[in-house]
């Protein structure tokens, strides 16, 4: 298949929009992507046509939201090849996915002196929950390093094992390195000690193929919009054996068989871990940014991509003073950089002045920055429908910007 660029830009309408005058640049898109306008529809049609509480009601508009928001749970199933539909828990996102696992695992799982490998690549949500949970259980966290082009050091990974170590939770794609992290054998180092593996899938999902029965991987979690769905919308896949085997996160509705006052016998999976009403509009949104990745083809997407940060990474290499954060081998749809002396925040105020939108800071990965020796960075990130115009015209910005300074 032919990649029509053209044609899949005037999919998203925000980007024929203009900022301070000037055409948008949008490479933001780590921390969130752009909606088409099948997604934007069918959000509308729903609320105007099918909008009705799902599960239990005999009505026809009732039947039909549920049938629409079980449809959305196969799609989910068939995109990462989960073996049933029982194994797609919907939530707000891969942060409450992480959430819940740290919640329910720890409370079946965890007791005083046990450990949890993370690593020092790692996004805040993929920390704070397992420190939480370690205030609470006497928990230790061991942290994988990484080397100077941000690959995790994997022989250092081997050696965090023991016999207290119950789980491992690391990031598949490094939201600031760009790292392509080598899950499956990461998972196959895991297994070898009967440890689960969780994977945080938010920057992978929109860009490779996640086949979570070819990975063998016991939990994985991402957001949908991180691949042109919307807010508030999430998954955690999680192989069927694991789920039966963990408490409820949230008590209420939609997540019991029978209460009384003396007992509460709690639904079968997917449903007990998710209580109360879902977000069903958001469920078939995703159903449809996730049919639209499809049609176009998530190898077609991930070839066009990659060359794209290739030429973006060699064109960039020649401006004057830039360094690069993540520079591995395997590298994903992220750069993330510094120019000379010229603080972050500085270089993106002022490439937002000239209409490009890139993201600056820490990027929600403190202890990577204390890492790499940096407050923060300027972080471009690219998805389906970026240029490599557009890669010129943040590389003519940079420019124009180290001038001035």
């Amino acid at each position: 298949m032919e990649y029509d660029i053209n044609k899949i830009r005037e999919d998203f309408p925000i980007l024929q929009r203009e900022v301070y005058g000037r055409p948008l640049i949008y490479l933001d898109n780590a921390a969130t992507t752009q909606k088409p306008r099948n997604v934007v529809e069918a959000i509308t049609e729903e609320y105007y046509s099918v909008n009705a509480n799902v599960h239990r009601g005999v009505h026809f508009l009732s039947q039909q939201a549920t049938e629409l928001h079980e449809l959305s749970r196969e799609k989910v199933r068939k995109f990462l090849n989960a073996q049933s539909a029982n194994e797609i828990i919907f939530t707000r996102g891969t942060t409450e996915s992480i959430n819940l696992l740290a919640s329910t695992f720890g409370e079946a799982f965890i007791k005083e002196g046990d450990e949890v490998i993370i690593s020092v690549m790692e996004h805040h949500s993929n920390i704070v929950p397992w420190q939480l949970l370690a205030a609470r259980k006497g928990l230790t966290i061991q942290v994988v390093p990484i080397d100077n082009e941000g690959n995790l050091i994997v022989e250092e990974y081997k050696k965090l094992f023991n016999s207290r170590t119950k789980l491992v939770s690391l990031t598949h794609i490094s939201n600031v390195l760009g790292t392509v992290n080598p899950v499956k054998d990461i998972i196959q180092i895991a297994h070898r000690y009967d440890v689960p593996v969780l994977l945080d899938g938010a920057q992978a999902v929109p860009h490779i193929q996640v086949d979570v029965q070819e990975l063998d991987v016991d939990f994985y979690a991402f957001s949908a919009h991180k691949i042109y769905g919307p807010t508030g919308i999430g998954v955690l896949y999680g192989k069927e054996k694991w789920l039966d085997s963990l408490p409820p996160y949230q008590g209420g509705g939609e997540m019991i068989k029978t209460v009384s006052f003396e007992k509460t016998v709690f639904n079968e999976l997917p449903f007990k871990f998710e209580a109360g009403t879902p977000d069903y509009i958001g469920t078939t949104a995703l159903m449809k940014a996730l049919e639209y990745v499809e049609n176009i083809g998530i190898e077609i997407i991930c070839d066009y991509e990659h060359e794209l940060t290739r030429y973006a990474m060699q064109e960039m290499a020649k401006i004057e003073g830039i360094r690069f954060f993540g520079e591995s081998a395997d590298k994903s749809s992220v750069i993330s950089f510094l120019i000379g002396d010229i603080h972050h925040f500085d270089l993106g105020t002022l490439l937002d002045r000239l209409g490009i939108a890139v993201r600056t800071g820490h990027h929600c990965a403190q202890p990577l920055m204390a890492r790499l020796g940096v407050e923060g960075t300027v972080r471009a990130s690219f998805a389906l429908y970026n240029t490599k115009e557009e890669v010129n015209a943040l590389i003519e910005g940079i420019n124009r910007v180290r001038n001035m300074f």
